[in-house]
């Protein structure tokens, strides 16, 4: 990954963008015939020897047998974790296609597996309701091995534009998947786009392309929101493909706060996964989608179908506290998230000032996810969000009462549960202010 083509959002259907804006959380699978390897997917054969490529395309697909891969699973943990959409790797750079293809024997067909794995995610995720992604690289190690070339990312040869062959070849590719695998909502062009995208534009005109139409950063998010689709790409772990040893995984709370943040500015997060040799997902990595799961269940409302306030933050760096907003028109939903950890429920109740936001007589206060009439364990406190409205700002007192954990020790009561995860306050027929 890394290749990035001038933004061309021209033939992508602006309100099938706006839709693709709408949906915030996707799920990138990285996952190829190297996977048995725990190695970096396909960069491997780049600046390889002879032997190191002839073993890797004749040996690898001889052993390549997920027995345990039970895409509905996938599936239905994407949908608990409140992934909207699905990205699924059918050809990185190695030129290993995970379905079944008529353009090459380095295929998924021809391993002892012998299932079209495109197909099946593809039916899988479906059965959620989940919009369906393909990653495509027009990068080919295959073919340029075929060739008798080196395989490199900078030599001429390597670009698609520059040899007919690799054209004609990733042309064919990209008229198998948008013919034979039914609606294709997103497209990934990890490279050279321009005439591809066009052959999948043609064949379906609504599909939208990030990678290759759109801004599509990796490990990092923009510096200020854009009036635009963007996307961001953030692995899990240090690796985009499963990593057999030194694997170093972020945190949910960090996982949390990427997409926060993406939403405030205007993008959407595609969070990847690298499953195991067997098919299975690394247990830290589900466990993480399970924690941005209930992040999500709870907090659902404010991070999607939302666009960028005005001003997008407020706070220090210690407790920063980002913006989204419901609509365009004024008055709106804002929706606050109070990135800090110190708001327990033990120390259920605290103050806030936003400069930005601007209440009405109609305004309500909230926090996501709870009645404000109840906190467990504690007749005598009243839980319910109040505020007022001075020239200095909205002033705004609540209370986080949900208990979402367990303490950490038996030695706690349930009242000492602290979950650091991000609170959303929502503020209701409010005004955003100009920064």
């Amino acid at each position: 990954m890394g290749y990035n083509d001038a933004i061309d959002e021209s033939r992508n259907d602006p309100d099938r963008v706006e839709w693709f804006r709408n949906l915030g959380l996707g799920l990138f699978v990285h996952w190829s015939v190297d996977v048995q390897l725990g190695s970096v997917i396909s960069h491997s054969m780049v600046g390889a020897s002879e032997d190191y490529r002839t073993r890797y395309i004749e040996d690898l697909p001889k052993t390549f047998n997920p027995t345990n891969f039970d895409p509905d699973e996938w599936a239905r943990l994407a949908k608990v974790a409140g992934m909207r959409y699905v990205m699924f790797t059918a050809k990185h750079l190695n030129g290993f296609a995970m379905w079944d293809t008529d353009t090459t024997t380095f295929n998924v067909t021809n391993t002892p597996y012998g299932g079209d794995i495109v197909r099946e995610v593809a039916d899988a995720f479906r059965k959620q309701d989940i919009p369906i992604g393909i990653y495509f690289c027009p990068e080919d190690g295959w073919l340029l091995h075929q060739q008798g070339r080196e395989v490199s990312r900078e030599r001429e040869y390597a670009i698609p534009t520059n040899n007919a062959e690799l054209m004609e070849h990733n042309k064919a590719q990209i008229r198998e998947l948008f013919t034979n695998y039914g609606d294709i909502d997103l497209l990934f062009i990890d490279g050279e786009a321009e005439e591809l995208r066009d052959v999948a534009w043609d064949l379906q005109p609504e599909v939208v392309i990030t990678r290759g139409a759109m801004d599509t950063p990796e490990q990092v998010l923009r510096d200020e929101p854009a009036d635009r689709a963007w996307e961001g790409n953030v692995t899990i772990g240090s690796q985009w493909s499963y990593k057999a040893g030194d694997e170093r995984y972020k945190s949910g709370n960090e996982l949390i706060k990427y997409f926060i943040e993406t939403r405030a500015k205007g993008g959407n997060l595609l969070l990847n996964i690298g499953p195991r040799p067997d098919g299975t997902i690394p247990v830290p990595q589900e466990d993480r989608l399970r924690e941005l799961g209930l992040w999500n269940f709870v907090n659902h409302e404010g991070i999607y179908g939302v666009r960028p306030c005005q001003r997008i933050r407020e706070g220090n760096r210690e407790e920063v506290i980002w913006f989204t907003r419901a609509s365009r028109d004024e008055p709106t939903t804002v929706y606050a998230f109070v990135t800090d950890a110190n708001w327990t429920r033990s120390a259920a109740s605290r103050s806030f000032t936003f400069e930005s936001v601007e209440a009405t007589e109609e305004t309500e206060v909230e926090i996501l996810g709870q009645s404000g009439a109840v906190f467990e364990y504690r007749p005598d406190c009243n839980p319910e969000a109040s505020w007022t409205q001075d020239d200095a700002g909205l002033h705004i007192t609540a209370t986080r009462a949900q208990r979402l954990y367990n303490p950490g020790s038996y030695e706690g009561s349930p009242e000492e549960v602290k979950w650091s995860n991000p609170p959303v306050i929502k503020i209701t027929n409010a005004r955003t202010v100009e920064p």
